[in-house]
């Protein structure tokens, strides 16, 4: 049970990483602001690993 809270968590993180890259990156690139779009494109990355780890911790409690 505490495994799945663990995939649970990183997966709200990741769509929580996402969501705020994306705002970053759709401001920046209003704004035509290079490095804020940069920090969008990489919390987007971040919230991408995130979601990645969750769905292989998941995948690892159904073995």
């Amino acid at each position: 049970m505490a495994e799945n809270k663990q995939s649970l968590g990183d997966k709200v993180k990741g769509a929580v990483s996402k969501a705020k890259g994306e705002m970053k990156d759709q401001v920046g690139n209003a704004k035509n602001d290079k490095g804020m779009q940069a920090d969008g494109k990489k919390d987007k990355a971040k919230g991408n690993l995130q979601d990645t780890a969750g769905k292989l911790k998941e995948d690892a409690e159904r073995r």
